[in-house]
């Protein structure tokens, strides 16, 4: 096969990030989580699209939502478990999901199969946004040199 030209691109080719930003007692949640990080790859700015793959057991991300970024999951491969305030919901290929900003709901997915599961993440990159994550003391801010965290009551971890 031909080696492809931007704007094309194999995400093959784009190395995965392994686990998170996240401090501890938190990362180690995540620590399994692969982002292909397609949008950077192609130099876009305005938003953020990673191809992320989940391993058996493992979970996409701290319960959570924006306050000013709008989130969207489409499974490609496998199957993971929706989180949310309402509770639980089965993905498989071809399914979707979005997540509002500010709509105060929040999500993760979680792979209980014995195989990878593989969505395909699209979000804002809004500078005003924070982050909640209602099951756990931390918070996020974006920050030009990309997501801080402290606890809930603003002290660094």
């Amino acid at each position: 096969m031909a080696q492809l030209k931007l704007p094309a691109l194999d995400p093959v080719q784009v190395p995965p990030r392994v686990g998170s930003a996240y401090p501890e007692p938190f990362k180690s949640r995540v620590s399994a989580r692969r982002k292909q990080r397609l949008g950077d790859a192609l130099g876009l700015k305005n938003y953020g699209v990673n191809l992320t793959t989940i391993p058996p057991g493992a979970v996409s991300a701290l319960r959570h939502w924006h306050s000013h970024e709008d989130e969207f999951i489409y499974i490609v491969s496998g199957e993971l478990v929706l989180v949310t305030n309402d509770g639980e919901q089965r993905l498989t290929p071809g399914m979707c999901a979005g997540f509002p900003a500010g709509r105060a709901d929040g999500h993760c997915l979680v792979n209980r199969t014995q195989r990878d599961a593989v969505f395909l993440e699209v979000g804002d990159r809004r500078p005003e946004d924070a982050v909640t994550y209602p099951d756990d003391d931390i918070a996020g801010r974006a920050t030009p040199q990309g997501r801080r965290f402290t606890r809930k009551d603003g002290t660094p971890y």
